[in-house]
């Protein structure tokens, strides 16, 4: 499949995006340059968020519109106004996705309602994001895959049934390319509790490309998910943790992120295909085997024992499988120290 002029698939290096969500601390001059610093990273793509305060969650500050969760990142927060801190002014869209394009970036985002895929219509978007939270939402689903484009949806906390459900939405409204994203929906998410060993089998129940939207720390959760096959890797993307911002906490860093495209692209590249027997770049190392030699002078007519004949490096000799069976043997001509064995020797 393609996103933009992008082929996506096992055989092309992942798929890499840089997902900015609130990370611009509401400066579009940081936007633009969270967007530089993902294309000098060397990321594909870059990712928004498309919603608004109040096309997420009510105005209110009791009950569960209050996070008064001690283990959140957002303790002490109404939902409303954590929204109106992150969100991502409608108007700074087009040139953040004009800026990305000069830079060689793919640019799309996720949007949360009917109403903002309307407006990533006008912007002629690639493709589009399902949040893990919306991957529930089947009538946003529907009006996404409407419009023919990629479809790449986030798998948080989604049961077989829900991704079931999810897929049928898509892939009966239209969408023909299809990408999961195995989430786990806690920010950070610590390795244990990412289950990457899912994205394989993800890939053979659904029948599309399979990825990982990454909210731990590091590297390493992506690097071993593209050894699984995963395709395309979404990370959270800022330009310093220390700058503060609703989701710093648990994003790269730009160093960071050219590592994970680096590395991910390696893992990918050494996943080659199933193969025994030295590749052409082994073949000369091939004689760094072991083999036999004579490890002494011998006269014909002299008994091949352990001590003369020797099993070393490197590998012009007899393999050393035939070593028990020359043992006791009689040599039929002078032979000198570091001679490799052949069978024309013995007897």
């Amino acid at each position: 499949m393609k996103i933009a002029d992008r082929e996506i698939g096992a055989g092309n290096p992942p798929f890499i995006i840089a997902e900015m969500s609130g990370n611009h601390n509401q400066s579009l001059e940081r936007a633009l340059s969270i967007v530089d610093a993902a294309a000098e990273a060397g990321a594909h793509a870059v990712k928004l968020q498309t919603y608004t305060a109040d096309t997420m969650t009510l105005d209110l500050d009791t009950g569960e519109f209050f996070i008064d969760d001690p283990k959140s990142l957002w303790k002490g927060h109404t939902a409303h106004g954590l929204y109106q801190q992150a969100y991502t002014p409608w108007d700074w869209h087009g040139p953040i996705f004009d800026h990305a394009k000069k830079r060689g970036l793919i640019a799309f985002s996720s949007p949360f309602d009917d109403s903002a895929v309307d407006f990533l219509e006008t912007l002629d978007v690639p493709c589009y994001k399902i949040a893990s939270f919306e991957v529930t939402d089947l009538p946003l689903i529907r009006k996404a895959a409407k419009t023919g484009k990629p479809l790449i949806m986030s798998t948080g906390m989604a049961s077989l049934a829900d991704l079931g459900e999810a897929v049928d939405a898509a892939r009966s409204s239209g969408c023909k390319d299809l990408v999961l994203l195995k989430c786990t929906s806690t920010y950070p998410a610590t390795p244990e509790n990412t289950n990457i060993a899912t994205i394989p089998h993800m890939r053979d129940l659904f029948g599309c490309e399979v990825g990982l939207s990454d909210h731990t720390m590091g590297i390493g959760v992506a690097v071993a998910a593209t050894a699984l096959g995963a395709t395309v890797i979404e990370k959270h993307f800022t330009l310093a943790r220390a700058d503060g911002g609703v989701d710093s906490a648990f994003s790269m860093e730009p160093a960071e992120l050219a590592a994970l495209v680096t590395e991910t692209e390696r893992a990918w590249q050494a996943l080659g295909s199933v193969r025994y027997g030295p590749t052409e770049a082994e073949a000369r190392a091939v004689t760094r085997r072991r083999s036999l030699y004579i490890g002494k002078d011998m006269k014909a007519g002299d008994v091949l024992t352990p001590e003369n004949l020797r099993r070393i490096r490197p590998g012009l000799g007899l393999p050393p499988k035939f070593y028990e069976e020359l043992l006791g043997r009689k040599v039929n001509r002078d032979l000198a120290k570091g001679t490799p064995v052949s069978w024309d020797i013995v007897g």
